[in-house]
């Protein structure tokens, strides 16, 4: 479904991401495991096409250049230079760490505005989708989303990238933050969304409980592609062990 080949994101100077290549197969649940500033957010907002909206900006404003190398494909077609809001209209949708929601709007509300660019008549069905998902929504739809609590508005971000109906769901580090009740949850939720047919590419530092849940996983240093296999062989795997577990 998309194959990442010899990326290379300069900023300036600075190599964000090294030579790298993956691919995510239609179905999966592949993730992408590294530490702070290991270039995983890079690796999304390049995926996602959000790269080149960054770069525009850059370059309006004459800051850092911003250089993008290598192939993108989704379904077999080059979109490396696809402009983002394409990019979601062949159903590449990012869920970004810390998404922005709007705080004076309800949770229903944030969840119809992230429906913008669609033209189908579903609409109703995703909504009963992201509540089956996260039916703690559900139950807090009416809120103000401003003072949802930090584990609700994360259901929520990620609720919003469902209502626009992705093929491929970029999530970047949605554990971030969350305690450990709330990881569960999320995992339980990231694998329900796979069963109802979406596609996730994943990015993580905490590896403990995204490995169980993954068919796939690349781990990535200083934006360089260091050790890859299914989730049972990287939690098997004694530098992962050492890395993450700390054992």
């Amino acid at each position: 479904m998309l194959e990442v080949k010899n990326l290379m994101v300069f900023f300036e100077n600075a190599l964000a991401i090294n030579d790298l290549s993956l691919e995510v197969k239609r179905g999966e649940i592949v993730g992408v495991l590294g530490s702070n500033s290991a270039g995983k957010t890079t690796l999304m907002n390049t995926i996602s096409g959000l790269i080149i909206d960054i770069k525009k900006k850059e370059d309006r404003r004459g800051g850092e250049r911003i250089t993008v190398l290598g192939e993108l494909r989704f379904e077999g077609e080059e979109i490396t230079k696809t402009e983002p809001d394409e990019r979601v209209k062949k159903g590449i949708v990012l869920s970004r760490e810390r998404h922005p929601i709007f705080p004076e709007s309800t949770v229903e509300e944030n969840l119809r505005i992230a429906t913008y660019l669609r033209r189908d008549a579903d609409v109703k069905k995703s909504f009963e989708f992201v509540y089956t998902v996260f039916f703690h929504l559900n139950e807090i739809r009416k809120r103000k989303a401003g003072f949802c609590s930090g584990g609700e508005q994360q259901m929520l971000a990620i609720g919003m990238a469902l209502m626009t109906k992705p093929r491929l769901l970029l999530m970047d580090e949605p554990l971030l933050g969350l305690s450990p009740l709330l990881q569960r949850d999320l995992t339980r939720a990231i694998k329900q969304i796979r069963r109802e047919g979406v596609t996730i590419l994943i990015t993580e530092q905490f590896a403990r409980p995204l490995l169980p849940i993954i068919d796939r996983g690349y781990v990535i240093e200083n934006g360089t592609l260091v050790l890859f296999g299914t989730g049972k062989e990287l939690m098997e795997n004694p530098e992962v062990k050492a890395a993450y577990f700390g054992v």
